[in-house]
């Protein structure tokens, strides 16, 4: 099956998705950081503490970081959870140099290790990690299904899936705001910071074509788990879901 986010591509390019998303990150990795908290007003950061804390009860000890890009979520795991260790892997190298500087700079060397690997293929072997986590990258994948099908392998029985994504309101006034935010503002923020215009336009376009809620539910459900949580915030500008694999 393929979903429409899978075929919204950063360039006009006949290149693998995967292959422009890394090229992509490579290329606005510099400025992402900043970009990325004036495009939320800082209250993705509100979102990632509140998702990281919903691990608790789990005590993963073994953690998986997909897509970590500046590693951002897995230093707010290892912070507020503690576990033994975090792999974090990316496609995107100039992404993960800026994360390990971050990593060092929190002195989390010991605890936490950036690898560049694509999550449709990764070496780890079966039943490896507690919980794996991705931060706002999911609309990223080229191919979910294969995604969600490799997660599940390398998660122990009975480990816990925890992934965020931007998403799209559904309701009067918060969704008629948010498309003047998605198609003006995020655009015209891009022209002006960033040297990789594509990146900008990209965005709202994956936002817009992502499958979210009862979908993406049904999604995680065909790919071998069950959905244990779902929520969304600011008026459905953000989604969280939370799904065990299953044994």
């Amino acid at each position: 099956m393929g979903y429409n986010s899978e075929k919204v591509i950063p360039y006009n390019s006949s290149e693998s998705k995967t292959k422009q998303v890394e090229y992509m990150f490579n290329s606005i990795a510099p400025t992402y950081d900043k970009l990325n908290g004036i495009l939320s007003l800082g209250i993705d950061n509100f979102w990632r503490k509140d998702a990281i804390k919903k691990l608790k009860p789990y005590h993963p000890q073994q953690m998986l970081d997909i897509a970590t890009g500046t590693g951002d979520f897995a230093i707010l795991a290892q912070r507020i959870l503690s576990p033994d260790k975090i792999i974090g892997i990316d496609i995107s190298k100039k992404m993960m140099e800026t994360g390990r500087k971050k990593i060092e700079a929190n002195g989390m060397g010991n605890r936490i290790i950036l690898e560049q690997q694509d999550c449709t293929a990764m070496n780890f072997p079966d039943n490896t990690f507690d919980a794996a986590t991705v931060a706002f990258g999911v609309r990223n994948f080229e191919n979910i299904d294969r995604s969600f099908h490799e997660i599940r392998r390398v998660l122990k029985p009975g480990g816990i899936f925890l992934f965020l994504e931007l998403s799209t309101p559904q309701h009067f006034p918060m969704k008629q705001l948010y498309r003047m935010y998605s198609e003006l503002f995020i655009p015209f923020i891009g022209r002006i910071m960033s040297t990789d215009k594509n990146a900008y336009r990209y965005l709202p376009q994956s936002i817009s074509a992502f499958p979210q809620g009862e979908e993406m539910m049904t999604i995680l459900e065909n790919n071998g788990f069950y959905t244990l949580q779902y929520k969304t915030y600011t008026a459905g500008v953000c989604s969280l879901y939370i799904a065990q694999k299953r044994t």
